[in-house]
């Protein structure tokens, strides 16, 4: 399977508790799409946050963020890491 980091904007502010309830919410059904979310990170004062995750493609990881009510603004395949 192929990993993903996506870039999600706007949301300045957000709280540990806000970013572990969109994370549950992607995880909750990210089988239905293939995806699986490894990890999330937040920069509350920038309102930026990434996420890494496994899944068949940009597409599905886009489809589970958009279900779950927070589509990424960007989405980037990661196909070297060490």
């Amino acid at each position: 399977m192929a990993e993903f980091m996506d870039v999600h904007r706007g949301m300045k502010g957000i709280t540990d508790d806000q970013l572990m309830e969109a994370h549950r919410a992607d995880l909750a059904i990210e089988g239905e799409e293939g995806v699986h979310f490894k990890h999330a990170w937040a920069d509350p004062e920038s309102g930026t946050v990434y996420c890494l995750s496994e899944g068949p493609s940009a597409d599905a990881v886009q489809r589970v963020h958009q279900r779950a009510g927070h589509p990424a603004d960007e989405i980037h395949a990661v196909p070297v890491a060490v």
